[in-house]
């Protein structure tokens, strides 16, 4: 059993009967003699991928789901499917792209870090490394002379996603990109 104290960013727990993944969490403390502590957290769904905003009075518990997360490597993706196999036991199994909803904008051969998200046997998705290395396929010109933290343009990655990344940054370099927050982070 999971408590409110227990609750971070990326925790699991059990919510309305389906595995849920805490987003955010804000905690306040009443100033007045006898308030409970209240936990703001929002939820996301982990079936549905619905995101809902619960509150919780200090001290409440919750189930833990029998979840799991196993490694897995991106084999190909054909017609709208991503194929993956599991690291471990080598079972193979696909993932429509419409299931993959921003992930599919980091996903390319060889990468390595992905995690399959399993709940009672029961594949929920994918979770993709902090930050992925992506070759800039176009983008303006680099400009001579400028520094490091000038004005950004923007910039199509080899998956297609659209980054922006600084003017000296040139087409044919390849880049890291927070998958979090599809941010250039640096050079790759």
């Amino acid at each position: 059993m999971l408590s409110t104290s227990d609750l971070k960013k990326g925790v699991i727990i059990e919510y309305d009967g389906a595995p849920c993944s805490v987003e955010t969490v804000k905690v306040s403390v009443p100033t007045a003699r006898g308030g409970n502590t209240v936990t703001r957290v929002r939820l996301r769904n982990l079936r549905t991928k619905l995101k809902v905003d619960v509150s919780f009075r200090g001290g409440e518990s919750f189930p833990a789901p029998d979840f799991e997360k196993r490694p897995v490597q991106l084999l190909y993706a054909e017609k709208g499917t991503y194929h993956f196999m599991d690291a471990e036991n080598y079972e193979q199994f696909g993932i429509h792209e419409d299931d993959l909803e921003w992930e599919k904008n980091y996903l390319k051969d060889d990468l390595e870090g992905i995690l399959a998200m399993r709940c009672d046997e029961e594949l929920l998705g994918i979770e993709l490394p902090n930050t992925v290395a992506l070759l800039i396929t176009e983008t303006t010109p680099a400009i001579k002379g400028a520094s490091v933290n000038a004005r950004t343009k923007p910039a199509t990655l080899e998956t297609g996603l659209v980054v922006k990344v600084p003017e000296h940054i040139d087409q044919g370099e390849t880049i890291k990109v927070d998958s979090r927050t599809g941010e250039f982070i640096s050079r790759a």
